[in-house]
């Protein structure tokens, strides 16, 4: 009985966690979508997305520093303060990564806009 007990319960923390993972991923997913299209605050929640490592995604600063930069650059207020305190654990090749990620992000979603 007591297998039969263990089992429910692994099952159903699988579920649980499937349903989480999905609804993590729709909202990454979801975000990625508004990013597509300029929204700064789709920008800002990725880059918190990236530097925690919520919502499904493993941490990766060079991420997290591109869309905080993106944001920062759009007007978001707390995005360039964000971005700092990422680049803190960065290093100058890793910075410069995300910074050209920005400009290529920027050229395929915003062609009426010239990255430098």
């Amino acid at each position: 009985m007591a297998q039969t007990w263990i089992k429910l319960v692994a099952d159903d923390a699988a579920t649980v966690n499937t349903a989480a993972e999905e609804a993590a991923s729709a909202l990454v997913a979801s975000c990625l979508a508004a990013a597509a299209q300029g929204d700064m605050e789709a920008y800002f929640d990725l880059g918190v997305a990236f530097s925690t490592g919520s919502h499904g995604v493993a941490v990766d600063l060079i991420e997290a520093h591109k869309w905080f930069n993106l944001a920062a650059v759009g007007g978001h207020e707390e995005a360039a303060g964000c971005r700092a305190d990422v680049s803190e654990d960065m290093t100058a090749r890793e910075i410069a990564e995300a910074q050209r990620r920005a400009r290529e992000w920027l050229r395929a979603t915003r062609p009426d806009i010239r990255a430098a």
